[in-house]
């Protein structure tokens, strides 16, 4: 770009070549943030459309293995003459591949956890309405959070039981409304949980981790 001598322009000239220098500058942003914008458009597609594809294959993978468990499970019980068809938690080695199975019981709430979650969420808004930072309490937002559902509209046995926690940060009626959840704990059933182990050339058994968390 040649040099500019601003001294020999008029006061109408210095100020086209600002609104042209301001104009092209804009255009520049605007330019930035279009690709920035395409390509994060881009790169969540990708990301999720094979996020999507995996967990499809995911929950096909579980359903067959449960499936296929159970059948074996049956073999296992005929072929000893056992009555293990009862037991729910066992362990399968075939030279160097192990799988472990093993069960929990899942707890859940019945329909007086609906009652408390609807006495809590009111509860929760009141005390953000009289908090000094409203919406931005700490607190509020962490009981709020532990209030959130499944994709499957469940309350998360885990996080209820962390509301507990917080009685101390509330008063009486917090704590009838906590009494409220205890109230609805039940034992919905039972949850099998599968673990993969491969011996290494040392012998050792190594745990093949399908999962993020583990690698």
């Amino acid at each position: 770009m040649a040099k500019i001598d601003l001294a020999g322009l008029s006061p109408e000239e210095r100020r086209q070549l600002l609104e042209q220098l301001q104009s092209e500058d804009k255009k520049q942003r605007e330019d930035r943030k279009e690709a920035y914008e395409t390509l994060r458009n881009a790169f969540m597609n990708d990301v999720f459309g094979k996020v999507e594809l995996i967990e499809s294959e995911v929950v096909g993978f579980k359903k067959w293995l449960d499936g296929e468990s159970e059948s074996f499970k049956k073999v296992m019980s005929e072929y000893g003459m056992t009555r293990f068809g009862d037991q729910t938690s066992y362990t399968i080695v075939h030279g160097d591949l192990k799988l472990e199975i093993r069960s929990n019981k899942v707890k859940t709430f019945d329909e007086r956890a609906d009652m408390a979650a609807e006495r809590l969420l009111e509860y929760l808004k009141k005390y953000m309405q009289a908090s000094e930072k409203g919406a931005d309490d700490p607190i509020y937002q962490l009981a709020m959070t532990l209030l959130e559902r499944n994709k499957q509209g469940k309350l998360d046995y885990k996080s209820i039981s962390k509301l507990y926690e917080l009685e101390s940060k509330f008063d009486s009626e917090y704590g009838e409304i906590m009494q409220l959840f205890k109230e609805s704990n039940v034992v919905q059933g039972t949850a099998l949980n599968y673990y993969f182990s491969k011996r290494d050339k040392d012998g050792v058994w190594r745990r093949l981790e399908p999962s993020f968390c583990r690698l």
